[in-house]
């Protein structure tokens, strides 16, 4: 399918299963979809238990995927947050707006009953491309 392109960063941690790290698809190319992303270093490692550490980790690996193929933070129009424990709410949030600032895009946050490899926090974006 022509539309449809896979995206990688060598800046964020290979796919641990079946997926991309990301998916383009629109008509003219301009939209990008990640995969959930979690904690894992380049080594593939969760890079620890703490909620803060965890989301700082997850949202650098979605921006270098997202600047490694067109796009940036600022981008984004749709995040999804997998929590496992809704009482982390606040201490991820603190993070994830260090990332977004004034350009917030629209957002859902879930709490789950289990994440891949036990992390915290899963999260993935929709963004346009510059």
């Amino acid at each position: 399918m022509e539309n449809k392109v896979i995206l990688f960063s060598d800046k964020a941690p290979k796919p641990v299963g079946p997926y991309s790290q990301a998916v383009e698809f629109d008509m003219q190319k301009k939209l990008i979809y990640t995969s959930g992303q979690v904690a894992l270093n380049t080594e593939g490692f969760l890079v620890s238990e703490d909620i803060k550490s965890q989301t700082k980790q997850t949202l650098e690996n979605l921006q270098n995927i997202l600047e490694d193929n067109g796009s940036s933070m600022e981008n984004v129009i749709k995040a999804t947050v997998f929590l496992k424990d809704m009482d982390d709410f606040a201490e991820m949030n603190s993070v994830y707006n260090d990332y977004f600032g004034n350009s917030l895009p629209a957002r859902s946050t879930i709490e789950v009953a289990c994440l891949p490899l036990n992390a915290r926090v899963e999260i993935e974006l929709i963004s346009f491309k510059n």
